[in-house]
């Protein structure tokens, strides 16, 4: 399974693609697309998606992730990141299987077992987990690899984590 992870942002929108194969997981690439707060909120948008949807043609992945937006106190860069996930998810539109979307919450305990470990821990497990010999950089590219891994791990049968808490065995 292929898994193509962003961690969403108008100034820069990390991505992480992972395969795993079996229990293995490995990075296929990671970067951020950035875009210039010079440029109007429309061509901003325009590039996310395009470059989105390249990689999407590029890597061929099986499912698209996002991290969910965290609603801070400051309404403006919640509302241009969530305009940013919009793009991100049109430009998965196409795919047979829907974007799934994970919270930071989830993302922090899919790959460290623990949902209030710090941005360190996640990314320095990041690392551990694809056999990369020092962290991803930059932050938001790193981020999003954790998304991808998140799902890697919460998928292994192909049923949503919170699909298999909820069913009886």
């Amino acid at each position: 399974m292929i898994v193509l992870g962003f961690d969403p942002g108008t100034a820069s929108t990390g991505w992480g693609v992972v395969e795993q194969q079996g229990n293995r997981l490995c990075s296929l690439g990671h970067g951020c697309i950035v875009t210039s707060p010079r440029e109007p909120t429309v061509r901003r948008l325009r590039r996310i998606h395009d470059e989105a949807a390249a990689l999407i043609r590029r890597f061929g992945p099986d499912v698209v992730v996002i991290e969910e937006l965290f609603v801070n106190a400051n309404t403006r860069t919640a509302l241009a990141v969530g305009q940013a996930r919009g793009v991100l998810m049109l430009a998965a539109s196409d795919l047979t299987a829907p974007p799934y979307e994970y919270s930071p919450l989830e993302i922090k305990r899919g790959v460290t077992g623990y949902g209030r470990a710090t941005k360190v821990q996640v990314q320095e497990m990041t690392k551990v987990l694809l056999g990369l010999k020092r962290i991803p950089q930059p932050d938001h590219a790193a981020d999003a690899l954790a998304v991808a891994i998140c799902h890697a791990h919460s998928h292994g049968d192909g049923v949503p984590l919170a699909a298999r808490k909820g069913r009886q065995k």
